[in-house]
């Protein structure tokens, strides 16, 4: 049961991976228990009947995919990924392309949800890239928009972009105006 656990909280944390310590501390086991745990877990993924693979990367234990099988993930990205965008793609991809280099954080803070799983997805996808490290406390990861990005909304530079028009101030009488409205609403 542990095993499942395991890999269930593996596949959750995704590029952020576990530490020795996380395992022990989230399942409840002794050190020695959880090295057993990932040696056992990282021996089930080399049969070849398995796609993932156990790595030890940055102190932490993460899962990916195995090398052998790199040829059918570009396939992937070259055919079946590259079709449509959903909204949120579109709304995290016009984020980046609007503030860019900008981090995970800053996107979240904007949409208001997390991004991670979708920037993962627009890195996969080829649409975006890695753009250095913020100055920011933790030093995050910057993002930024790719030629493919480009060639995908057929721009030839960021810069033909729409323009956003910057939002204008209320007049004195629209704001008279929303307050007395805001006053009824909650009388």
């Amino acid at each position: 049961m542990k095993l499942g656990v395991l890999e269930g909280l593996l596949f959750v944390t995704g590029e952020d991976g576990l530490t020795l310590e996380d395992i022990e501390k989230l399942l409840e086991v002794t050190k020695e228990e959880a090295e057993n745990l990932i040696e056992e877990y990282k021996v089930s993924l080399n049969d070849q009947k398995r796609g993932l693979r156990l790595v030890y990367l940055g102190n932490k234990y993460k899962l990916t995919t195995k090398e052998e099988h790199k040829e059918y993930y570009e396939l992937l990205v070259d055919k079946v990924v590259s079709s449509t965008l959903s909204q949120s793609a579109l709304e995290t991809l016009a984020i980046i392309a609007y503030n860019e280099p900008i981090t995970v954080g800053q996107i979240d803070e904007i949409r208001g949800v997390s991004s991670r799983d979708m920037i993962r997805k627009l890195l996969f996808r080829g649409l975006i890239d890695l753009a250095g490290k913020s100055d920011l406390p933790g030093k995050p990861m910057l993002y930024k928009t790719t030629d493919k990005f480009l060639d995908y909304f057929n721009l030839s530079s960021i810069k033909d972009l729409p323009k956003i028009e910057e939002p204008k101030e209320m007049t004195h009488e629209e704001k008279d105006l929303f307050i007395s409205k805001y006053k009824e609403e909650n009388d």
